[in-house]
């Protein structure tokens, strides 16, 4: 192992390699062409390789050269990124979580400003997705879905249960007296074919037949009832701000519970502080309720 990284060195390469001229490099970095020059010729001697190729006008990178480059300029980058996550004597953690986009738009997002004010060195990062998330591939911290809390390889924590109920438009609600006048409707289905089955199975009645729309998110199913499509199995809880000012409405009280709404992240992973904050968070927020 090298016992002494030559830092200066480096960074006049990098400058170097990046305007081809020992002049302007050393005009970036507030130092003479000269010592930008004995700077290099200190690396390639270290490295026992040429860098560079000097000719009449600038430098060309040598293939040494051009191999080293971008390994070292992402060293700098992350050098920058991390330092440029200090601010007041703390350090930002960087939380990077995937999240169902109706948890997100329906509950997340109108929070936000209050776990900033909580949290002001936690910055975080939302990659929405429709349930369906690679942890490990796509190199997340956490992630909130929807389901049973059973997902191979991970730790889940419920958050708070999100039993389905049927929404639709006001105008189209004066039709429905029963639930039996569902089946004359169009009734918008998700990707979870049996949602339907089991609501109408909770009131003891036959499934109509199910045909027309199929949605792979609640956001989507959520618009469309709207919009006076049909009726849609949605979250209520997630769709409080549309129930409250009428947008949408609960012609039938009945509901069916189907899942829950977990945070997860993968057992192999250690629980980072900002995670853990992260995940307290939510619990106490979850607690007050709507």
């Amino acid at each position: 192992m090298r016992t002494h990284l030559p830092l200066n060195a480096l960074r006049a390469f990098e400058a170097a390699s990046r305007h081809l001229s020992f002049t302007k490099a050393g005009l970036e970095l507030h130092v003479t062409q000269a010592a930008i020059s004995h700077q290099v010729k200190s690396l390639e001697e270290n490295l026992g390789v040429a860098l560079f190729r000097r000719l009449p006008r600038g430098l060309a990178l040598t293939d040494e050269g051009a191999a080293l480059l971008p390994e070292i300029a992402e060293a700098f980058r992350r050098i920058a990124g991390t330092l440029d996550r200090f601010e007041g004597g703390r350090l930002h953690e960087v939380l990077t979580l995937g999240v169902v986009s109706s948890f997100a738009v329906g509950w997340l997002l109108p929070r936000l400003e209050r776990f900033r004010t909580a949290h002001p060195f936690i910055d975080l990062r939302l990659q929405t997705n429709n349930n369906r998330v690679d942890l490990a591939g796509e190199g997340l911290d956490g992630a909130i879905r929807f389901g049973d809390g059973a997902w191979h390889g991970t730790e889940a924590v419920e958050l708070f249960a999100a039993p389905l109920a049927p929404a639709c438009a006001p105008a189209l609600a004066p039709r429905l007296r029963r639930p039996e006048d569902l089946a004359a409707e169009t009734l918008l289905r998700s990707y979870r074919a049996d949602e339907w089955a089991r609501w109408f199975g909770a009131l003891d009645l036959p499934c109509p037949a199910l045909r027309g729309f199929l949605f792979d998110s609640s956001l989507a199913l959520a618009e469309a009832a709207a919009q006076g499509a049909g009726v849609a199995l949605l979250p209520a809880r997630l769709f409080a701000r549309d129930l409250r000012s009428g947008r949408l409405v609960r012609p039938f009280a009945q509901e069916v519970a189907l899942g829950s709404y977990w945070l997860t992240r993968l057992r192999s992973r250690a629980m980072t502080p900002a995670l853990q904050s992260f995940q307290d968070w939510l619990l106490a927020e979850a607690a007050l309720g709507d």
